[in-house]
């Protein structure tokens, strides 16, 4: 009788074997950005017109032309123009999927050891892993179904621990509310045992949220469960709600237990991982904590990122 044979998991010294080269990298990324074999023009979008050029992994299209749009493997993707090595990519985006609670720049910049001493090497290692964070943004969401979690979090550190100027009225460190001033609101929504949403807000108040459930979850949803807060209420899909406040935090089937394990681990990720986040790239950073849990299952999820790029 034949056994059943699995495909082993992908090691991060096995992918430095197995993609050794440039032309390895290369060879990779032509049979993911167009796994039917057939080349197709980034400008245009089709493939009747593109013939192969003397170079490697180089084409050119005569339908935008007559002289021939050249463009390679590389054009329109986040390794363009890039002056590190695509194996370099390829180990950081392996070490990026592969972090539960991500890796800093400063990490990546140790670990990839660029030349010491040149200046912005440390910036390189922070540009690359924000370039594969941008490409981690979902660009096929569905609506979420079933039994839906939403809830409301805070990203920010205690007031005791922030500099004045980081505080709307340029408080002094530790005086002043120990709640949300001066921390940056996330709304988010999760599909139980299925994938997670959030982004960030301006303010929690009832017409952002009910914005944010219309976009993210289906109306044919068995059940929304959120906590107490006021701007669920007026919501049209069937919800259970718990109050937190009052020391509640599952009533029959509603809870956000979900949701609350992926914003400790969001914050887990930020305090030890990356230590201090602004408010301008935090979306960024919420996509790859979002695309990490949605590809929990993912034995592909390497592949995956690099085919997004």
């Amino acid at each position: 009788m034949a056994t059943k044979t699995t495909k082993p998991l992908l090691t991060l010294s096995g992918m430095e074997r197995q993609y050794a080269t440039e032309d390895d990298c290369k060879a990779l990324l032509q049979k993911l950005r167009w796994p039917d074999g057939k080349i197709h023009c980034p400008r245009c979008g089709l493939s009747l017109k593109v013939y192969k050029t003397s170079e490697a992994f180089r084409w050119k299209c005569k339908h935008c032309n007559k002289n021939g749009y050249r463009f390679s493997v590389l054009t329109g993707t986040v390794f363009e123009n890039t002056n590190m090595p695509l194996r370099t990519w390829f180990k950081v985006a392996f070490l990026m999927v592969s972090s539960k609670k991500g890796i800093s720049a400063m990490q990546v910049f140790r670990m990839i050891d660029p030349v010491r001493g040149a200046e912005g090497s440390y910036k390189t290692a922070w540009y690359m892993c924000h370039r594969l964070r941008a490409a981690m943004k979902d660009g096929f969401f569905r609506k979420l179904t079933g039994e839906v979690e939403v809830d409301e979090t805070y990203i920010g550190g205690k007031a005791k621990n922030r500099h004045g100027g980081m505080l709307p009225d340029k408080r002094k460190r530790g005086i002043g509310s120990a709640g949300t001033l001066g921390k940056v609101p996330v709304v988010g929504a999760i599909a139980r045992k299925g994938n997670v949403v959030c982004q960030v807000i301006e303010r929690t108040d009832a017409r952002t949220l009910q914005g944010f459930i219309n976009e993210t979850v289906s109306e044919r949803v068995s059940l929304v469960a959120t906590d107490e807060h006021r701007g669920y209420e007026y919501m049209d899909r069937p919800y259970e709600s718990v109050n937190h406040a009052k020391g509640e935090y599952v009533r029959g089937n509603g809870h956000t237990t979900n949701l609350d394990s992926f914003w400790s681990l969001l914050k887990r990720g930020i305090v030890g991982t990356f230590h201090k986040v602004s408010k301008d790239h935090l979306p960024l950073y919420l996509n790859e904590f979002s695309w990490r849990h949605n590809n929990r299952h993912n034995d592909e999820i390497f592949y995956d990122l690099l085919a997004g790029c």
